[in-house]
């Protein structure tokens, strides 16, 4: 199959051109011109030079191919740089949608995410919205909603939670805050995520293309349930490092990512802190079954990536 894939200089986006060129498949890219050097096999992928937002762009990525994938995601906007959930996250799945509908190719899968919902944060409205107008078309979808997602990021700036954790936290010389809800900290970092490793969302993605039984599904991705401390602990062994904790009122670091958050170097915004204490776990153990995958676990030597610097 010739597939059109958005997203593919992202985390995931390159994963799935690793994945889609060992089952045979051809990709064809929209990338922007300064974007060229992160695309991976690149002499193995069509490009059509462009952005999202291009219109005619993405009609050009999306002629001629048999499926569409579409991943890209930002985890925080920089509104006065142009860059928004709502432009990458809804307006530009749209377009791809629309550019679908109108070349007849029906195939069309999804990267949303896990707690995506219509009144959360700027994040989850726009995966919200992206998912409910892919619902209401004639198009053969599925959308795979991942939990936190780890994984070698293999360089060029590509941000992944466990590297960009081990970078905020477990480097710096201060103890790793355990985020609670309140003023007494009885559940101190008690909240939990099912992290998944990037290839079994890859193989998941890919393997979705051709198997009419993840045709009009919502499929969650996650693997083990960790909590928040544990997850800590995990990442700062891996890095080879043991870190203290301490109980940290989410409250109060919010109402300092507030003011701080429209500037790149802070590292967390308050949406950010927002989903993170709200948890983000899923059982996908009937899934991975059913699709013959054995998930990576989440574990100090699959987090082995951690120890390079």
């Amino acid at each position: 199959m010739k597939v059109a894939l958005f997203g593919g200089t992202g985390f995931v986006g390159s994963y799935i051109i690793d994945n889609l060129l060992s089952e045979g498949h051809k990709p064809k890219l929209l990338v922007r011109s300064e974007s060229i050097y992160k695309v991976p096999s690149v002499g193995d992928c069509e490009l059509v030079i462009g952005d999202v937002n291009d219109k005619s762009a993405v009609k050009k990525t999306i002629e001629g191919t048999d499926a569409v994938i579409y991943t890209i995601g930002i985890i925080r906007e920089f509104k006065s740089k142009g860059i928004t959930y709502e432009d990458l996250h809804f307006g530009g799945a749209v377009n791809a949608i629309d550019a679908s509908i109108e070349a007849n190719v029906n195939r069309f899968i999804l990267m949303s995410a896990n707690g995506v919902c219509p009144d959360g944060t700027g994040y989850q409205k726009t995966k919200w919205m992206s998912e409910q107008y892919l619902r209401n078309t004639d198009l053969k979808w599925t959308i795979f909603r991942p939990s936190t997602i780890f994984g070698d990021p293999r360089g060029n700036g590509r941000p992944e939670f466990c590297s960009q954790l081990k970078k905020d936290l477990i480097n710096l010389p201060f103890p790793a805050p355990l985020f609670h809800e309140g003023l007494l900290p009885f559940d101190a970092g008690n909240f939990s995520m099912s992290p998944v490793h990037i290839k079994d969302v890859a193989t998941s993605f890919v393997g979705s293309l051709q198997n009419e039984k993840t045709e009009l599904k919502t499929i969650e991705l996650g693997g083990q349930d960790f909590t928040w401390k544990e997850i800590i602990q995990i990442i700062g062994s891996a890095s080879g490092k043991k870190k203290f904790m301490v109980p940290a009122p989410v409250i109060a670091v919010k109402s300092v990512a507030k003011a701080l958050d429209r500037f790149p170097w802070f590292p967390v915004t308050a949406d950010q802190l927002t989903m993170l204490v709200e948890g983000n776990t899923c059982d996908s153990t009937k899934y991975f079954k059913e699709n013959n995958i054995n998930p990576i676990p989440f574990s100090e030597k699959n987090l082995s990536y951690l120890g390079k610097d």
